[in-house]
């Protein structure tokens, strides 16, 4: 079960998308309001689709797994409104919290079930975000970034952001990114951040990841595991993989790590889900 929605953020309208497992409303065996809630967080001039409709799937077989699935565009991107990076790197964290709050006013959603899953730059705006907002219980980091300031300078090249520095502004394939972004870059510190979160974490990498180093991913896991706290951190590195996980072979294997771990973190969701049909009187109301 698919819908499209907008989500307002202070002046921003932030197209979304819900997925919602279809199910069985058994009281005896699982309450109706104890979904598990993924939200999507795409990464630099993304959108919510994704590379070769990655996160358009990933949401499928989560939400078939039994989990509610929501994936948005950042101001800017893809049909959001907005210039992408006009409020620097705060905006994105902010835009992610209001995301939740719209995910947890959803009928059916469990607040002690929130999960961000980020890609890339949306990776470290997913740690930066369960930093400050103790209601993300789950994190999943795919190819996640860990310096901002320095990824993403390396991502546009270094005359793009020393245009930057001199004009006031870059034009990076079509989007105007301003000084004023690429200083929020570098005010934020992902690596930092990782030993605050309390909860569970699943950190996937491609060994062949030629755009955020593979390294990163052991880093993370090292700096999870120092943890004082009764929760586990996983990696996997998926052989030949590249960044956005592109072949056909690399896609199911993310997807596939990514549904079982979250399956076992979040017990018995899948037990109690059938498939019900678009429009069924029992289905989950997202109105």
């Amino acid at each position: 079960m698919e819908k499209q929605m907008t989500i307002h953020s202070h002046d921003l309208d932030l197209a979304a998308t819900i997925h919602f497992p279809s199910c069985k409303r058994d009281r005896a065996i699982r309450q109706p309001s104890q979904y598990p809630l993924i939200i999507i967080c795409h990464g630099f001039v993304g959108s919510r689709i994704g590379v070769n409709r990655l996160f358009v799937k990933a949401a499928r077989e989560l939400s078939d797994a039994g989990f509610a699935v929501l994936r948005f565009d950042y101001g800017g991107c893809g049909e959001s409104t907005g210039d992408y990076g006009a409020g620097g790197l705060e905006a994105l964290i902010e835009q992610t919290r209001h995301v939740i709050d719209y995910g947890l006013e959803i009928e059916g959603v469990d607040p002690e079930g929130v999960i961000l899953l980020g890609h890339s730059l949306g990776g470290a705006v997913s740690i930066l975000t369960a930093g400050v907002d103790p209601r993300v219980k789950t994190l999943v980091l795919w190819s996640a970034v860990a310096h901002p300031f320095h990824d993403i300078v390396r991502i546009v090249g270094k005359k793009a952001y020393e245009e930057s520095v001199r004009s006031g502004a870059v034009d990076y394939l079509g989007y105007s990114l301003s000084t004023n972004f690429f200083a929020s870059l570098s005010r934020y510190h992902p690596f930092q951040q990782a030993k605050h979160f309390t909860g569970d974490v699943l950190l996937i990498h491609g060994s062949h990841d030629e755009v955020i180093p593979v390294e990163y991913c052991f880093l993370y896991q090292k700096l999870f595991a120092l943890r004082k706290v009764n929760s586990h951190c996983e990696k996997e590195i998926i052989h030949q993989a590249d960044h956005t996980f592109s072949s056909i072979d690399s896609t199911d294997r993310l997807l596939r790590k990514t549904r079982d771990w979250l399956s076992h973190v979040h017990k018995g969701v899948r037990a109690v889900y059938d498939p019900l049909p678009i429009g069924h009187p029992k289905a989950p109301d997202v109105s």
